[in-house]
């Protein structure tokens, strides 16, 4: 199946549910469409699309899957079964210990076919990391720390934060007509184009422009919560981000990845040194974990 056809099947199934159509009419697969555009919007429904703040997790789930499913039509999966299971099992014990531990569907993590060093998280629990980041990891403190900042941007609903500034604000001013008692085809066509254009916006945040920097910092507070909990030493951000500062180009056009979306490796760098200097105790590295993280890199490419 073609990127295209499974970004819209992903945005429909996403719409289908911030219409209130419920899960009995996404099992149904085609006939779906066709129902919800015979379907009268409740007033529930109504009430809901006038604020984010309801969004249930259920809601946010079909939402992250579509950006997944766009982010995945801009970068290709990394084939390596082993290296994916140990990064998943690394990542859901950081999940283990967050403030978030569940979501609707669980946690997801996925390495990605990409050299330039970038992790990105969508709403819901769908966190990317690239093969080029994993590269400038040296062990498993140090992925731990990175995959449990992308943890705490899931956890705080960062991606929720970033969507009420796209476009999907005009999606749900559809939803939530009065006018619009029924759907037509081609109403619901209408409505699906703005929806996809708004998780395009959602993506396009995520991977060209990144979180606002106040979101980024507290997402590094949360690696360091996170990370400490599971008993992992935090430092491991602190040593990431200082390889980062020292591989940081001079010039930034044209470069992608981490270092368009945020901020300076040294000035998260310095807060991210206060945070861990007031924590009275500090996990120890673990040898058995540093073997760990090098054989499931060792084919790495």
């Amino acid at each position: 199946m073609k990127a295209r056809e499974l970004i819209v099947i992903a945005v429909v199934l996403a719409l289908l549910v911030l219409i209130g159509s419920g899960c009995s009419v996404i099992q149904k697969g085609t006939e779906a469409v066709s129902k919800v555009a015979s379907s009268p919007v409740t007033k529930a429904a109504v009430a809901l699309r006038n604020s984010f703040a309801d969004i249930t997790e259920e809601e946010e789930y079909y939402i992250g899957r579509s950006v997944a499913a766009l982010i995945l039509s801009k970068y290709d999966v990394y084939q390596n079964e082993p290296l994916t299971q140990y990064v998943n099992k690394v990542g859901s014990s950081v999940v283990a210990y967050s403030d978030r531990p569940e979501t609707f569907a669980g946690y997801h993590f996925l390495v990605l076919n990409a050299n330039e060093v970038n992790a990105l998280a969508a709403p819901g629990g769908f966190i990317f990391i690239t093969k080029g980041l994993l590269a400038k990891c040296r062990d498993e403190e140090m992925l731990a720390s990175v995959l449990a900042h992308e943890v705490g941007h899931v956890a705080s609903k960062h991606g929720l934060k970033a969507i009420k500034k796209s476009r999907l604000v005009d999606a749900f001013k559809m939803i939530g007509s009065d006018v619009a008692a029924r759907y037509t085809p081609a109403e619901l066509s209408q409505l699906t184009e703005v929806f996809e254009g708004a998780l395009g916006d959602i993506a396009e945040q995520l991977i060209e422009k990144g979180y606002d920097r106040k979101l980024e910092y507290e997402a590094d507070e949360l690696s360091v919560k996170f990370a400490t909990a599971t008993g992992y030493n935090p430092s491991g951000l602190t040593r990431f981000l200082d390889a980062l500062a020292k591989a940081e180009p001079a010039k930034k056009e044209g470069v992608k990845g981490w270092f368009q979306t945020h901020p300076q490796p040294q000035d998260r760098l310095d807060k991210v040194k206060a945070e861990i200097e007031d924590l009275k105790t500090l996990p120890e590295e673990s040898k058995s974990r540093a073997q760990r993280f090098k054989q499931a890199t060792s084919g790495l490419k």
